[in-house]
């Protein structure tokens, strides 16, 4: 029988979801957004984030943001009758996510010597704040904590004014190696026809996204610090002020800074020797930034922009959330959808940023579930009265 080519990538692909807050629940929606059928199995009291304002007519905007398009099930893994259910969804799954602490599905007897002997063809995707090994596998995490631990705030702020990043970006990152990591798990599967277990810690994969701050402490022996807006290696590249505002500016080349100097009106900054090479700007930014904030502060944000725009030089206004929502290019690639649930107050969620060729379909709104609202249905499947 001939396959739809308009399919989602992973339909048909079943995802055994044990996660709760933010690191695996997001890991298991990008999952979902690519065609993958999500169970997602809570405890008693429900995923965490259920309980996170603010709240639409009573249920979490924070948990329906994440967990769009799964099913939910109660199971308490203390008890044999739910474990024996849990048994069966193992047996119908091809992909096991969770983000528990070490230990706790080995407490349960599901360990991954148990999972892989039953289940040869089983991928499980661990997420834990530090891991399986090294002595602090036992410790709980959140985002703020590897964020500091990772050194991701010591460069985050402005001089020795450490700030958190705005997003979640310990969670983010965790679940979006978990991604990566899941989907390469599954093509090894094919060629093998083996699962496999991948262990991931949410401060590996921060400090695997510090860019190139290890390099260059190992170089210089300076440990880099906050710079604000600026970019340690490329200059100018940061907010500076206009008359009205700011705006953000990225000059990546040597014609584009040249270009640049023309646009605000002062072609000699190019040839300044303290100018006329990245590296020298890097050295002198702060000279370089009153020089072309001079020039800035005589007109406003917009008319700058528009100029900028006009010679394609990377240039942008930093947005609130408010304008975001009402951007023309935000809008046109359909990121932002209005989720349509009757009993719920219209608001706002963020699609799927994949664009496939092979699907022409508009981006769907898919609903968050009630906890335990796809009981039956879950059961029905597995056999389970």
């Amino acid at each position: 029988m001939e396959k739809k080519l308009n399919k989602l990538p992973l339909d048909g692909i079943v995802v055994l979801d044990l996660t709760n807050v933010l690191s695996g629940p997001f890991a298991t929606f990008i999952l979902a957004e690519l065609g993958a059928s999500i169970i997602k199995v809570e405890k008693p009291m429900g995923d965490d984030s259920r309980q996170y304002g603010p709240f639409n007519n009573g249920k979490s905007s924070y948990f329906i943001s994440l967990n769009r398009g799964k099913k939910s099930i109660v199971l308490d893994l203390k008890i044999k009758k739910d474990r024996e259910t849990f048994e069966k969804l193992l047996n119908k799954s091809d992909i096991l996510i969770d983000n528990y602490k070490p230990g706790v599905l080995e407490k349960y007897g599901f360990d991954w010597d148990y999972l892989s002997k039953k289940y040869p063809k089983l991928i499980h995707g661990k997420i834990s704040g530090f891991g399986e090994t090294g002595p602090l596998k036992d410790l709980p995490a959140y985002d703020i904590i590897v964020q500091a631990m990772s050194g991701l705030m010591s460069i985050t702020g402005n001089k020795n004014d450490f700030v958190r990043v705005g997003t979640s970006i310990g969670d983010i990152a965790a679940g979006l190696f978990c991604v990566i990591g899941v989907l390469s798990q599954l093509i090894r599967r094919n060629n093998t026809k083996t699962g496999s277990k991948m262990d991931l810690s949410m401060l590996d994969c921060q400090v695997s996204i510090l860019e190139n701050a290890i390099t260059r402490y190992s170089l210089t022996k300076n440990n880099p610090i906050p710079m604000g807006t600026d970019h340690p290696s490329i200059t100018p590249f940061g907010a500076f002020k206009t008359k009205d505002g700011e705006v953000v500016i990225a000059i990546g080349n040597e014609k584009m800074f040249r270009v640049f100097c023309e646009v605000i009106n002062d072609a000699d900054i190019s040839k300044d020797e303290r100018f006329n090479s990245n590296e020298n700007r890097n050295k002198n930014i702060k000279k370089l930034r009153l020089r072309i904030e001079k020039n800035l502060l005589k007109e406003k944000s917009n008319f700058w922009l528009q100029k900028f725009q006009k010679e394609k030089i990377p240039s942008a206004k930093i947005n609130t959330i408010r304008e975001v929502l009402k951007n023309k290019q935000v809008i046109s690639r359909e990121i932002i959808l209005e989720y349509l649930d009757n009993n719920l107050d219209s608001m706002k969620v963020t699609s799927s940023p994949f664009k496939f060729d092979f699907i022409k379909e508009k981006s769907q709104i898919t609903l968050a579930p009630d906890l335990n609202e796809n009981e039956d249905e879950i059961l029905k499947l597995l056999g389970v009265s």
